[in-house]
């Protein structure tokens, strides 16, 4: 990873697909960074290009460079409270979607392996069932491909990473998967096959429960697989 060349998409520059007084919600493409970096040439970030619309804006939650997907930023102080409020005590539901190697045999299912950081090797993270902070996904299959299966993911915490190590763990990692994938699935896509589908949370303001969408982009097996 340290020849990793970073360069952000630019086109869309922002994709909004709702925005009001409180916030502002964008689907986020693949190979961007959520918040800036710490280096200079990894400013560009969702984050940074809000702010130049919106200085008074605020993160609520992110997602990784790789994922594609829903992401939500506040526009007003009161309502970054109330959103971080939501995420933290994981009142918030999220759909993922994934396209992972192989066959998943069991239609439906609990991942519930314990992560902790890889200290060894950062920015990873790994299974360690005896000192791994508790976290859990639930999957269901959708469909197959030749080598892949296109699977729906709901988790129930939010751990860095915890979608890709919890498909690798039960020897499914997911295609383009960079940091996990074994050499087969990572070749299978150009870019990690994992995106944030659906997000519903109460509103800030009106309390009223919203859901945000957006499609899949690679419903279609890549390249047949």
């Amino acid at each position: 990873m340290n020849d990793f060349l970073y360069n952000p998409p630019t086109e869309p520059w922002l994709d909004t697909i709702y925005k009001d007084k409180d916030m502002i919600v964008f689907n986020k493409p693949a190979g961007i960074l959520s918040v800036p970096g710490r280096d200079i040439e990894r400013h560009d970030s969702m984050y940074s290009r809000l702010l130049t619309l919106h200085p008074d804006s605020h993160t609520v939650h992110r997602l990784d460079l790789a994922t594609s997907g829903v992401i939500i930023f506040a526009l007003r102080k009161d309502a970054e409270r109330a959103l971080k409020i939501q995420f933290q005590e994981r009142e918030t539901k999220k759909t993922y979607y994934a396209r992972v190697f192989g066959h998943v045999k069991e239609e439906k299912g609990c991942i519930d392996f314990p992560l902790i950081k890889d200290t060894d090797n950062p920015p990873k993270h790994k299974v360690d069932l005896n000192a791994g902070k508790l976290c859990k996904t639930f999957y269901e299959v959708v469909s197959y491909g030749e080598q892949s299966t296109l699977v729906k993911l709901m988790p129930v915490t939010g751990r860095t990473h915890q979608l890709r190590l919890h498909m690798m763990a039960i020897g499914h990692p997911i295609l383009g998967d960079d940091f996990y994938a074994d050499p087969v699935a990572l070749a299978l896509s150009p870019r990690l096959l994992l995106h944030a589908s659906k997000i519903s949370i109460q509103h800030p303001y009106t309390k009223k429960t919203v859901c945000f969408k957006t499609d899949v982009p690679f419903i279609t097996p890549v390249n047949g697989q």
